[in-house]
């Protein structure tokens, strides 16, 4: 057999080894094969480099996700940073046999609001990914400005990608999609306790430093909708009545809290801060004007 043949051979039963889910040591290899332990570490490290193989414990082995074998555990923790493990009872081992099983997952249909397509941002999304493990600055323009950015984590708000990154030592969010002229810099960074914990929490829909206290009342004919999942961000339930439920949230700004009131028009109502309230009656007033006036301009 020549020397070819033998690396062949040796590649091709290594392969089959984390084919099959075994667990061996490069001692165990160089035994078997009766090579020596730079081959062994050449073979694992360079020629099948391509692989997602894991040392744990002096043992080698495929992750369980090399050739396309996903464990009930993989499914489960992709429900769960997808945000949609809560969609369902439980997500048991059982469940979701139910749920991959073309005979029973035709009683369930699940619709979701539409998600902004960044298909064409793929390798800046991963690329973002990889820098935010490693700890490293992100260059950026955003609002026409060059931004260095200490990038923590790409977060998903109704559908829409934002990175929480810390810009001269205050936490914003980013729109992704917005995000142009992409350069990843050398330069690490420490992260800030303080902002972990704020995104460990999710206590805010808009990153800010700069939040305040809301009052909204609802009609009774939604209140049932606010009763059902959290729709404002840090929903609290502060009365609750026959005629109306009071609730208080939490915002950075006050367009996030009008695009919320005007969903739920004329259901809703601003309680405080009171000069919202008003200010948010002027913005439909002009609207109203602007709208009769193109009404009349069509009719002439």
């Amino acid at each position: 057999m020549t020397e070819h043949d033998k690396y062949s051979t040796r590649i091709t039963l290594i392969l089959q080894k984390l084919i099959a889910r075994e667990r061996f040591t490069i001692e165990d290899l160089c035994e078997e094969f009766n090579v020596n332990k730079r081959t062994i570490q050449r073979d694992i490290n360079v020629r099948l480099s391509w692989l997602p193989i894991k040392k744990e414990n002096g043992y080698y082995f495929a992750e369980s996700f090399a050739f396309g074998d996903l464990s009930f555990k993989d499914i489960q923790a992709f429900a769960t940073l997808s945000g949609i493990k809560s969609l369902y009872p439980a997500l048991t081992n059982d469940f979701i046999v139910d749920l991959l099983n073309i005979k029973t997952n035709q009683a369930y249909l699940v619709k979701s609001f539409d998600h902004e397509s960044i298909a064409n941002q793929q390798k800046s999304f991963e690329a973002i990914s990889a820098w935010i493990l490693k700890h490293q600055q992100i260059s950026c323009t955003y609002k026409n400005k060059q931004r260095i950015l200490n990038s923590y984590k790409l977060v998903n708000i109704n559908g829409i990608w934002y990175l929480g990154a810390d810009e001269d030592g205050i936490f914003k969010t980013f729109t992704f999609s917005k995000m142009t002229n992409l350069k990843f810099l050398d330069t690490q960074f420490s992260e800030n306790p303080e902002f972990i914990e704020l995104l460990r929490k999710n206590e805010v829909t808009w990153f800010s430093n700069s939040t305040f206290d809301a009052t909204l009342q609802i009609n009774a004919k939604v209140a049932e909708y606010f009763f059902r999942r959290a729709l404002l961000p840090n929903q609290k339930i502060i009365e609750h009545t026959d005629e109306y439920l009071i609730l208080s949230t939490k915002v950075s700004y006050e367009d996030e809290l009008f695009s919320i009131v005007k969903y739920w028009l004329p259901h809703i109502k601003i309680l405080q801060p009171t000069d919202l309230q008003a200010k948010f009656n002027n913005i439909l007033q002009n609207y109203l004007s602007s709208y009769m006036r193109l009404k009349t301009v069509i009719a002439k």
